[in-house]
């Protein structure tokens, strides 16, 4: 394992060696080999498994399927005082959700490097992030609009938003 390798407890290594468990037996019933839990006062609150081909979804990524189950069984947008744990280094994605869902750590066992030797390359994205908006295979672009700020301005003129 390469990069930051954190010292944690037993139950973090339990809850790391059922991400793995997880993510290997999701091989056998056709996802990818990706496993993760959220876990909030030593409880597993969800697990999820990569679904990416199965669900024909690219966003269906472990971390991403047991964040929305998470929310779901806290009836809540927010995972404060959550922990995702992870088979696998989480992507940009992941860890963007990880952050939208204000998770207070990110635990993972595989790193990138380990995801890429087996065919899945994230550290292509994250170097992309790192280069100009315009060297993108992938046109990004703002186009001009007559209001582009008025979903904004209602949002704002909402009283019943709630804040995320």
């Amino acid at each position: 394992m390469g990069g930051n390798v954190s010292t944690v407890g037993s139950a973090e290594q339990e809850w790391l060696a059922e991400a793995v468990r997880i993510a290997t037996a999701n091989v056998a019933e056709g996802g990818g080999p990706f496993g993760a839990l959220v876990v909030r006062d030593g409880a597993v609150l969800a697990t999820g498994t990569n679904q990416v081909t199965p669900a024909l979804d690219p966003t269906a990524h472990a971390e991403v399927v047991a964040i929305r189950a998470a929310c779901v069984a806290l009836g809540d947008f927010q995972l404060t005082g959550c922990v995702l744990v992870s088979s696998c280094e989480p992507c940009p994605l992941c860890l963007s959700a990880a952050l939208w869902a204000r998770v207070d750590r990110v635990l993972y066992a595989a790193d990138r490097h380990d995801a890429a030797a087996a065919g899945f390359d994230d550290r292509e994205f994250y170097d992309l992030f790192s280069t100009p908006r315009e060297t993108w295979p992938l046109t990004v672009a703002q186009l001009a609009s007559a209001r582009p700020t008025e979903p904004f301005e209602a949002w704002q003129a909402n009283p019943d938003t709630v804040a995320y």
